[in-house]
């Protein structure tokens, strides 16, 4: 049998074995350490066939078997039929145990991604061989972006099990920025009341003429994080929550006026930032604002305990230093510090939350400008302009996830066909993403130990609902995934062919999840968005 699976795994053994057949006498035995996986089964398997899969009982025919075994790597594991018509799934962590739930679901057809079974007395079985796998990175992230257009709770959930579906186990959520600020904080109520909505939207690219006057806006309240939390917890996928500082940060200046530098602007007249781009509105570098932030981050650090998020992500871009370089107060600052420049200043800010963090138990990692006037030693740098930033922090020793723009950032346009709705940047085709290789060549085998993964990065300022980010999304992802996952060749002896063919496969578990792609001939009528301004870039975009 051919296995179409996506991420591919390391090895199939011999395909000669007997099968499993999933019936209504099927069962489930977990040992301890398994029951998230033994939950996840049942909810998933149990509604798309109609089966309630009781517990079984080790030695038992007809179970789904789950164990733990420490001496596999701890994400790794071992799938593969039993005597008695049973599966057997051993995991080296719990963790190792649910993703090898996840490729069972796969074999088992795209039936298994339905909500509810189209006819009774269905029976599901899968002639398959033994897999062992193990993925080749620790951090395999995808980032949303919620800030320029915000998702419902439900419409994130739906996204960690598609992250989970592909075996990915981090989640990038960033929560604020200049156009929206989307997490509640209790002893700051108008960071939501007033800095969670604008009076209005760009339509398209910043160029565009386009605007939707609608009021827009929505946040999480922290029940709501608590519960995205607790159901990214239960598939095993980390949360790293981003607080943008000091930079892409109007939105909570036009809530707080003091944290904006008042001696160079009128801060009270700024509203939450309705266009896209980088606002030149940064935070003052002033005690007051550091003792707000440090009120932000305890809320958020009980939000976001350490087991599922040891990272907090700062954020750091694009720090616009024009009104620094004009404020009295922030001149004055750098002068009682002794620093050389603005870069320092942003670096001194930077240095005070790594400390805070680091007191608290946490790790502070932010994008790659935080390079820019000194890096504390155990922040990790996220590498979004290119590769360098993250070759730079590697082999200063500095851990680092490679999410280069020009080669994983998912709000660049998958076609250079003129149908491609409101196309922003490089061509970045599904072979494109297939191809892409989070470990540069030539860097040392000390520095690459520091690469600790990749993640896509899906930015949302022409994302304007669940539809759109699917479109952008799929089916790269699933090419990301492979990347993140699997042992591959080097990017240019990758064999695309083998992969588009199990893509069809894995086309028809998207249709069963609902995941409004791509097709691979092109958008569909209502996908289009004819007349709205993008900006595509022409050309391979540049390895830097």
């Amino acid at each position: 049998m051919d296995m179409e699976l996506i991420p591919a795994p390391v090895s199939v053994g011999d395909q000669g074995r007997c099968g499993f057949l999933m019936d209504r006498a099927t069962t489930i035995t977990g040992q301890d350490g398994t029951e998230s996986t033994e939950r996840w089964l049942r909810s998933t398997l149990g509604a798309a066939f109609g089966l309630s899969l009781p517990p079984g009982a080790e030695g038992k025919d007809n179970t789904i078997l789950l164990r733990i075994d420490p001496a596999l790597e701890p994400e790794g594991y071992r799938l593969s039929t039993g005597t008695g018509q049973s599966v057997v799934i051993t995991g080296g962590s719990p963790a190792g145990v649910f993703w090898g739930a996840q490729t069972l679901r796969q074999l088992l057809g795209p039936e298994a991604f339905r909500r509810a079974p189209v006819s009774d007395g269905v029976r599901a079985s899968v002639p398959f061989a033994d897999i062992e796998d193990r993925p080749r990175f620790s951090w395999r992230g995808m980032m949303l972006d919620v800030s320029r257009h915000f998702l419902p709770k439900d419409d994130v959930l739906r996204y960690l099990d598609l992250l989970a579906a592909h075996k990915l186990n981090v989640f990038h959520f960033h929560l604020t920025d200049d156009q929206g600020w989307r997490v509640e904080i209790k002893r700051y109520p108008k960071l939501t009341e007033v800095g969670s909505w604008r009076s209005r939207t760009k339509h398209g690219h910043r160029a565009s003429e386009l605007w939707d006057e609608t009021p827009y806006g929505g946040h999480y309240t922290q029940d709501d994080i608590r519960e995205i939390v607790a159901y990214a917890a239960e598939r095993h996928i980390r949360v790293v929550p981003e607080i943008d500082i000091p930079g892409h940060s109007q939105a909570a200046i036009s809530a707080y006026p003091e944290l904006g530098n008042t001696d160079v602007i009128d801060t009270t007249a700024l509203s939450v930032w309705d266009t896209w781009g980088v606002s030149p509105n940064v935070l003052a570098p002033t005690d007051n604002t550091l003792r707000f932030f440090e009120g932000v981050f305890e809320e958020l650090l009980d939000l976001f305990p350490a087991a599922t998020s040891p990272f907090i992500h700062v954020g750091g871009d694009e720090c616009r230093k024009d009104q620094w370089k004009e404020s009295p107060t922030a001149q004055a600052r750098i002068r009682e510090l002794g620093l050389a420049d603005e870069d320092e200043l942003q670096s001194w800010f930077i240095r005070h939350f790594d400390r805070w963090l680091t007191a608290r138990g946490r790790r502070l990692i932010g994008w790659d400008e935080i390079l820019e006037g000194g890096l504390p030693d155990g922040a990790a740098v996220s590498s979004w302009r290119g590769y360098a930033g993250g070759i730079a922090a590697a082999e200063a020793g500095h851990d680092v996830v490679m999410c280069p723009e020009q080669q994983v950032y998912l709000d660049h346009r998958q076609d250079g066909g003129p149908d491609e709705p409101m196309p922003i940047g490089y061509v970045r085709t599904l072979e494109d993403v297939f191809r892409f290789d989070p470990v540069p060549p030539g860097l040392t085998e000390e520095a690459a130990g520091h690469i600790l993964g990749t993640q896509a990065n899906v930015w949302t300022e022409v994302m304007q609902n669940r539809s759109r980010v699917d479109y952008q999304v799929f089916p790269r992802l699933a090419a990301f995934a492979e990347v993140a996952w699997s042992a591959l060749p080097a990017p240019a002896d990758r064999d695309f062919v083998d992969f588009e063919r199990r893509m069809t496969a894995h086309y028809a578990r998207l249709d069963a999840l609902g995941v409004e792609y791509r097709p691979p001939g092109g958008p569909l009528p209502w996908q289009r968005r004819p007349g709205v301004l993008g900006r595509p870039i022409e050309g391979a975009p540049p390895n830097v």
